[in-house]
């Protein structure tokens, strides 16, 4: 879930489809918060994670079901997620230098060494369960 964060935020650092648009994108930051990811796990299959303006994330199966939610923040270069529902503590993933466009995919790797290819998507924000 982590991962679809960083990448989503590596989305809008390359976004826009046209030249000029991309050409401004390429000098704006990765940035994490109002973006979507998708990545897939085995387990879970496809999943879609939103991070809010305050940092927030939800991680649920695009079939709805929710799996995850916590804390993001971006510390040197890397997208490090906080989970309210674990005792793992704060995972890190790498992130691009820059914003990535809606559609795009980048290969992110966590600091335990995992790799996982996220896309971002359309900002989507998502709700707690009720």
């Amino acid at each position: 879930m982590r991962l679809t964060i960083c990448l989503t935020a590596a989305a809008i650092l390359c976004a826009g489809s046209t030249p000029a648009v991309a050409k401004t994108a390429k000098h704006r930051a990765f940035q994490l918060n109002e973006t979507t990811w998708t990545f897939s796990e085995k387990k879970n299959g496809k999943i879609e994670e939103s991070i809010d303006a305050d940092g927030n994330y939800i991680a649920q199966t695009v079939a709805g079901k929710h799996l995850d939610h916590g804390t993001a923040v971006l510390k040197n270069g890397k997208a490090c997620f906080t989970s309210a529902m674990t005792k793992e503590g704060e995972v890190c993933w790498t992130t691009p230098a820059h914003a990535l466009a809606i559609g795009h995919s980048f290969v992110t790797k966590s600091d335990k060494g995992r790799r996982q290819k996220v896309t971002r998507v359309k900002y989507t924000a998502l709700k707690m369960p009720s």
